[in-house]
């Protein structure tokens, strides 16, 4: 595509904290390079409803049955075609005119729609990081088969894609993924035995869903992201550590090896790196507030404490074991926070659940897609009748 054409983009995941973002970059470009031409939600009726109405794309994807009924005449005087659950993503994804998939949907659930738009050789904005944890080697193998760039969105991964060139990969010493600390930085195993669901969904620094905020006051989010990092980036499992930052102004490092340490920074908002990969490889003014380095402020690193979060040891064990331990931890996890938000398990048991079922699963270390989601299924089966 000739450099600044407009593209066509599909937006799964649309209705959710990243989909928001995404389409708050577009309304910015005002149709200059980006047009929304498929948007996916699964239950969200009514702000799908609004979106279409405000974007016009040519398709909208509603993967909930109940809610496509409830959509009746609300896109009536539009030219919008409303599709059905897994095959209208497909649809969409496929579709001749779709030049970038923004692959946005949270958890597992996000893998399928991406493994479709790489089958058809689309440009992939990856801010689903459960894909690469539960697929990883799969993903990435048909992503070089079909010359498929994966382009990523989470900040961290953006800003360690961006550190990279200042150098070649074999003058990689490692990757430094910074974390907040969460709304629970500082505190010990004891003053978090009873957190609540509310008090968990705090965030200090980001707005996201509720599953990522139980997953950034778990690290879970971060034991995730070093398993994305090891994938996308074709890293060993000892290039990639964690530093805590709590002022979310270095989104990561990359550290070569001649010492050189080289970051990206900037003000904590997803719609900077969600317009980057929108446009890539050209850099655009966007609706992101700037850093402004005339203010005084400080910025201040510590190791994560892996004792009172044990998450992200998880996420280094399966970042070492490959194989399908991402599918059983991906879906443990997922499984687990649903249990917590519906104050069905407390706080500290939702890395001992992910525990359980990973020490659980038939692990495979060359597994299939379907073994995978065979794991996924079974896992998500043992922590549901998981007991404290």
């Amino acid at each position: 595509m000739p450099p600044g054409a407009e593209q066509n983009v599909v937006v799964l995941g649309s209705t959710g904290s990243i989909g928001r973002s995404a389409l708050s970059v577009i309304e910015h470009d005002a149709g200059r390079r980006l047009r929304a031409f498929g948007l996916a939600a699964h239950s969200s009726v009514d702000l799908l409803v609004e979106q279409a109405r405000t974007f016009q794309p040519r398709y909208i994807t509603l993967t909930c049955p109940d809610a496509r009924a409830r959509i009746n005449g609300a896109l009536s005087g539009t030219r919008v075609e409303l599709l059905d659950s897994l095959d209208g993503i497909i649809r969409m994804v496929q579709a001749p005119e779709t030049d970038k998939v923004l692959s946005a949907i949270v958890g597992a659930a996000g893998l399928e729609g991406t493994w479709a738009a790489i089958e058809a050789g689309k440009t992939i904005a990856l801010a689903n990081k459960e894909t690469l944890v539960v697929a990883g080697p799969l993903i990435m193998d048909l992503a070089r088969e079909r010359g498929v760039a994966m382009l990523p969105v989470d900040s961290e991964h953006s800003a360690i894609f961006q550190a990279l060139k200042a150098g070649q990969p074999n003058e990689v010493r490692r990757v430094i993924l910074t974390s907040s600390g969460g709304p629970f930085r500082g505190k010990t195993a004891r003053e978090l035995a009873n957190v609540t669901p509310e008090q968990a969904l705090k965030h200090p620094t980001w707005s996201m869903g509720p599953k990522i905020s139980i997953d950034s006051a778990t690290l879970m989010n971060k034991a995730l992201e070093v398993i994305e990092a090891r994938w996308l980036f074709d890293l060993r499992p000892e290039q990639v550590e964690v530093v805590v930052h709590p002022e979310s102004v270095i989104h990561s490092m990359v550290e070569f090896v001649d010492g050189s340490v080289v970051a990206q920074l900037s003000p904590p908002d997803m719609r900077l790196p969600i317009q980057l990969a929108l446009n890539y490889p050209d850099r655009v003014p966007g609706p992101c507030p700037l850093l402004d380095l005339t203010k005084r402020f400080s910025l201040n690193f510590e190791p994560p404490d892996r004792e009172t979060f044990p998450c992200l040891d998880l996420g280094y064990e399966v970042m070492r074991r490959g194989g399908t331990a991402g599918a059983a931890l991906n879906a443990a996890n997922e499984a687990a926070v649903s249990r917590f938000l519906s104050s069905e398990i407390g706080f500290l048991d939702i890395p001992r659940a992910c525990r359980a079922a990973l020490d659980h699963h038939n692990f495979d270390p060359r597994p299939t897609l379907d073994a995978l989601w065979r794991v996924d299924a079974a896992a998500r089966q043992e922590v549901r009748r998981w007991k404290p």
